[in-house]
């Protein structure tokens, strides 16, 4: 059954990238990035240091803006993703800039069979590990792509407040903490995140909630020293409409003014024993 679920994501992921790529609502910063500016969030440009000279994997990388960004950077990126579109699109802006970026298709848990050699570093960052039904073998695959003393950077919403319902006015819990891989979350949202009014033609998705435990322990289990956890109450899409944008933080968002603050992202760096 994760076969067809894998299926009917990629097929909203295919519009979805068809829908970003035009960029009608500027939510990708593509123009600018082609201008030459860096479209990293704010807390992955504080947290992952210095990246020239080194190799890196970026999965699930859709479009491929974060990967050239990276490769921008001074580091050899290779970036994956399961939709064709989502790749060709990469592909596109990889030629139209030059950079040092390859793009391959693929499902994230064949990623040790599509991708040659060891990395520096894995980089897997807002809204990926939601869309895998097994944390575990996630892990083991960003584990076998990693040369010893490589790192993984992991920056995602945080679980906690992913179990929120954002289409309730207020706070309010919506979905159980974690689901078995059979028991996705399924959804159908007919816009994407960024703003853009274009309808998906494929609105069905499925999803899976991982606890924060669970990432955690299946990144020791397989083989990473966790070197820094860190939630943040920030994040870089607007879950619910009743999110705010975050003063002087391009394209981030946070609780509003009177509802409680909580951390609505965590990031994760561990090294490879």
């Amino acid at each position: 059954m994760t076969d067809a679920y894998f299926a009917q994501n990629r097929l909203n992921w295919d519009d979805r990238a068809d829908i970003h790529i035009r960029d009608e609502a500027g939510g990708y910063r593509i123009d600018a990035f082609l201008g030459g500016e860096d479209n990293l969030h704010d807390i992955e440009h504080e947290e992952i240091g210095d990246v020239a000279g080194l190799r890196i994997a970026h999965l699930q990388c859709h479009i491929g803006i974060d990967t050239l960004c990276l490769a921008r950077r001074g580091a050899s990126c290779v970036g994956l993703d399961f939709s064709p579109r989502a790749i060709a699109a990469a592909r596109m802006l990889a030629e139209k800039t030059g950079l040092d970026a390859r793009f391959v298709e693929g499902n994230v848990y064949d990623a040790r069979q599509l991708i040659d050699g060891l990395f520096d570093m894995v980089y897997v960052t807002w809204g990926a590990i939601g869309w895998l039904p097994d944390i575990r073998r996630w892990a083991e695959v960003v584990s076998s792509l990693l040369k010893p003393g490589g790192r993984l950077y992991l920056l995602e919403g945080h679980p906690t407040f992913m179990q929120v319902d954002e289409k309730a006015e207020g706070l309010r819990i919506g979905f159980d903490w974690t689901n078995p891989p059979d028991q996705p979350l399924t959804m159908n949202e007919h816009t994407t995140y960024t703003g853009d009014t274009a309808r998906i033609a494929h609105p069905v998705t499925h999803e899976w909630l991982h606890p924060l435990s669970a990432v955690v322990n299946s990144v020791i289990d397989a083989g990473l020293s966790i070197e820094r956890l860190n939630e943040h109450e920030r994040l870089a899409w607007a879950f619910a409409p009743w999110m705010v944008p975050v003063e002087g933080r391009r394209r981030m968002w946070m609780m509003p003014e009177g509802m409680p603050k909580m951390p609505v992202a965590f990031s994760l760096q561990a090294t490879k024993r």
